[in-house]
């Protein structure tokens, strides 16, 4: 079905190549960019792999990471394409893989529209997953020398530390289990052993968190142990004195941090797509240019006369 027909000089189609090798590169660029942020991305959810609860929000990266390295591909193809369109005689040998290129071009856009998709909706399954993962992180925090989990106390030290954090939702969550092994409590003190049997569990709990709770700019030593014990500590009044432990939960703070690198991941996924939406578009063009010069020249020689001429192209569907 014929739109419209225009008439193209051969200063027209040096224009339309150029801009298309323009667009080509710019494309690989920002192919490039996404391909590098979905990377970071990746790197980022590994490295805390440990207080999530499932691998789900891994989707996101790994369909960013798909979609820059299909563009990449496509976008040096492109560019290879519009250099050629102007020489006659190597135009033609590409003529068979230009609807493969239309179709990966074309998967390359949904691939885009689906890591855009997935940063939105993802966020609950991965707030979901911070939030079983830090729990759990929390429970087994003193189980230093059980086979699987003894590494969760430098996991859960560490993040406190590099986020300004404490606990999942808030500092208290360390008051609700017993985050001290057994190992390190002297049973033989009243104090101790009044504190089990205070707790149906036999659990050892107190108002404490760990040190890297503790926030190292406040002024005062870091009050870590009997927070909410007024009498324990010299002018000291918890529900009033600004504390000097962290009282931001880690949910919260690694989930505002993903959130922003997924932001970033969709403002370079979409200024992406828009690039690869229009390199296609203008190789069509082109490729419909030369398809009209193709049918009309026998041989290159007719062809570089043909080029000088003016061709009247039908632009369809």
């Amino acid at each position: 079905m014929v739109l419209f027909k225009t008439k193209f000089t051969f200063q027209k189609r040096v224009k339309l190549a150029q801009t298309l090798w323009l667009l080509s590169w710019v494309s690989v660029l920002v192919g490039c960019l996404t391909f590098g942020l979905g990377i970071f991305l990746k790197v980022q959810l590994w490295i805390h792999n440990e207080v999530m609860d499932n691998t789900v929000a891994h989707a996101v990266p790994n369909t960013v990471i798909t979609a820059g390295l299909v563009g990449v591909l496509l976008g040096v193809f492109a560019s290879k394409i519009s250099q050629d369109s102007l020489d006659m005689v190597k135009y033609p040998r590409w003529k068979s893989l230009m609807l493969p290129y239309f179709f990966f071009s074309i998967l390359s856009c949904l691939l885009c529209l689906t890591a855009l998709f997935l940063s939105i909706v993802m966020r609950g399954s991965l707030e979901e997953s911070l939030k079983v993962g830090l729990r759990n992180g929390i429970r087994f925090y003193k189980d230093t020398d059980t086979p699987g989990r003894c590494y969760q106390k430098r996991t859960m030290d560490k993040l406190q530390m590099d986020f300004q954090c404490c606990g999942n939702n808030h500092y208290k969550d360390w008051f609700e289990v017993q985050w001290i092994s057994n190992r390190y409590l002297d049973f033989s003190s009243k104090e101790v052993k009044d504190r089990i049997k205070s707790n149906v569990d036999g659990r050892y709990l107190m108002d404490s968190v760990p040190f890297s709770c503790c926030n190292p700019s406040s002024p005062r030593p870091c009050i870590q142990n009997q927070i909410t014990n007024n009498s324990a500590h010299y002018s000291y009044n918890y529900q009033t004195d600004e504390l000097n432990i962290w009282v931001r939960g880690c949910r919260e703070a690694l989930l505002s941090y993903y959130t922003g690198i997924m932001a970033t991941n969709g403002a370079a996924v979409t200024l992406f797509f828009l690039l690869q939406s229009s390199v296609p578009s203008s190789g069509q063009f082109l490729k419909m240019f030369l398809k009209n010069v193709l049918l009309r020249c026998m041989s290159p020689a007719v062809c570089e006369l043909y080029d000088n001429s003016q061709s009247e192209t039908a632009i369809g569907l």
